[in-house]
């Protein structure tokens, strides 16, 4: 069964940087648009950024257009989402699937943005 391990999370302060990381295992990765999504605290779970399975499309949300960059390592079966300018509003359980959200979720990586 794949299975999805996200980290990297921690508590920064507004306009701090973060980098996350998502490994999948038992899964063809490198044929699979992967995306990553947050669940902000009592809210529903969001769509933060996609890249295509080659890696040359990435798509973001308009609240993290030019702060965050996704990328993927096709040959480690991993995506990467580096977070930069951070704002308290990014507080968020953060966790990374495909596009479709076709695999079993994650266990997510905490993301708190505070002063």
């Amino acid at each position: 069964q794949a299975q999805v391990v996200e980290s990297g999370g921690g508590l920064v302060q507004p306009g701090g940087s973060l980098t996350l990381s998502c490994a999948v295992s038992n899964f063809a990765f490198r044929w699979t648009d992967m995306s990553w999504y947050r669940q902000p605290p009592d809210r529903a779970r969001e769509l933060v950024a996609t890249i295509s399975y080659y890696g040359g499309r990435k798509t973001y949300a308009d609240s993290v257009k030019g702060r965050f960059t996704i990328s993927r390592d096709n040959a480690k079966n991993t995506t990467t989402l580096q977070m930069n300018n951070l704002k308290v509003e990014d507080t968020a359980v953060y966790y990374c699937n495909t596009n479709r959200r076709t695999l079993p979720w994650g266990q997510g990586t905490q993301v708190t943005v505070s002063s």
